[in-house]
């Protein structure tokens, strides 16, 4: 604030000494009113410019306290908006934690969601399971009415076997009776058949011509031949009669020693035997070396109208079993009548061919079954024979 005026501004010790007093005295009184009035006026205007001053200085006090509550508030500002970082910040973890947490429950229920599915599932599974045990329930019942009755016809089926088994005792006695009596009541007259007609021959051949000593020589062969019928039919019953004796037995060895006796017997056929090693079964000794005795001497006898034979006696599979095998190179057999090689008597070649009396293979087949195994053949005419069985 200013005021103007048309005299100049005096300090007060100038307007009362000096040169300017003596001038100043000599003006005239208005003209010192006015000054007093300047003087005042200006007083006045330094008071207040003072006053304003200290009012200035008031308000820069006041404006220093604004500022240092504002540094104040702005400290505090900043701890609140560290504090709001800080609270953002825990937000942020809080918020991550949260959406991991929401991730799991989201894959704890997608867990039960599949859990769900499969306990229906399982419980699909278990009601197929029950239906299925229903059906299978009415089956074992089924089986047990079935198994019921089998076994009641077991138990009847045994009781036939029991009787029938008792019927064959009696049987294979009465065979047994059958075969002493064949034995002893046809035996003799056979022998008196054979014995007279030699006595005509040696005592009376002067009176008879060629062609009765031919009919005695047919009789004499024919008893003869009766008689090694008679042979074979006791040996074949006292095969499924003799109690059997199991034990190991090495068929190779049992084999060599066959050819050997045959060999032994006709030194001069040249026939090679080839026989497998280690060839062993579990059977009764002497049943099957009738066995081999009858194979191997059927392989050297349909060999014998060759000049150079090979017999061979060896195993191989059949049905996941082992069967052992005799094979020759010899006359052989037509396979439309493979059937009847092992029916008795039956015969495929004639007398005049190769000796015998049809009853051999017979035999063997009876061993053989009775040895829990079974016997078949293969062959062609002059192509050979091999002849299979198994224990």
């Amino acid at each position: 604030m200013s005021v103007q005026t048309s005299h100049p501004i005096l300090h007060p010790t100038l307007l009362e000494s000096g040169p300017l007093a003596l001038a100043h005295s000599q003006d005239s009184r208005p003209e010192q009113t006015a000054l007093e009035i300047a003087q005042r006026a200006v007083l006045n205007i330094l008071e207040d410019f003072a006053a304003e001053k200290s009012d200035l200085q008031l308000g820069q006090r006041a404006t220093l306290n604004i500022f240092e509550d504002f540094e104040a508030e702005k400290s505090r500002m900043a701890g609140a908006q560290r504090a709001a970082l800080n609270i953002l910040e825990d937000f942020t973890v809080e918020k991550t934690l949260l959406q991991a947490a929401q991730r799991s429950a989201l894959n704890i229920l997608d867990d039960f969601s599949a859990e769900k599915a499969h306990l229906h599932e399982t419980q699909r599974a278990v009601l197929n399971i029950l239906d299925d045990f229903d059906q299978e329930n009415v089956k074992v019942q089924r089986a047990n009415a079935q198994l019921e009755k089998e076994i009641t016809d077991r138990q009847r089926a045994e009781e036939e076997t029991q009787r029938a088994n008792k019927e064959l005792l009696a049987a294979n006695r009465e065979l047994e009776a059958f075969s002493y009596s064949v034995s002893h009541d046809l035996r003799a007259p056979l022998r008196s058949i054979d014995g007279f007609s030699q006595a005509l021959l040696e005592d009376h051949a002067d009176q008879l011509d060629s062609s009765a000593k031919d009919h005695l020589q047919r009789v004499r062969l024919a008893t003869q031949r009766m008689s090694v019928l008679i042979d074979d039919l006791l040996n074949l019953s006292r095969v499924t009669r003799t109690p059997m004796r199991w034990e190991r037995l090495d068929l190779s060895a049992l084999a060599r020693s066959i050819a050997e006796e045959v060999q032994k017997a006709d030194p001069t056929r040249h026939v090679e035997f080839v026989i497998a090693d280690d060839l062993v079964a579990e059977g009764d000794w002497r049943l099957l070396r009738v066995v081999m005795e009858n194979l191997l001497g059927n392989a050297w006898k349909y060999t014998s109208a060759h000049e150079r034979a090979r017999i061979e006696f060896g195993a191989s599979q059949h049905n996941g079993r082992r069967a052992f095998f005799v094979r020759d190179d010899g006359a052989g057999f037509d396979p439309r009548y493979a059937d009847r090689l092992f029916g008795a008597f039956q015969r495929l070649h004639g007398p005049n061919e190769f000796p015998g009396s049809g009853i051999g293979l017979a035999t063997v087949q009876r061993i053989v079954r009775r040895h829990g195994g079974e016997v078949w053949a293969q062959g062609a005419v002059e192509r050979g024979a091999t002849f299979y069985f198994t224990l």
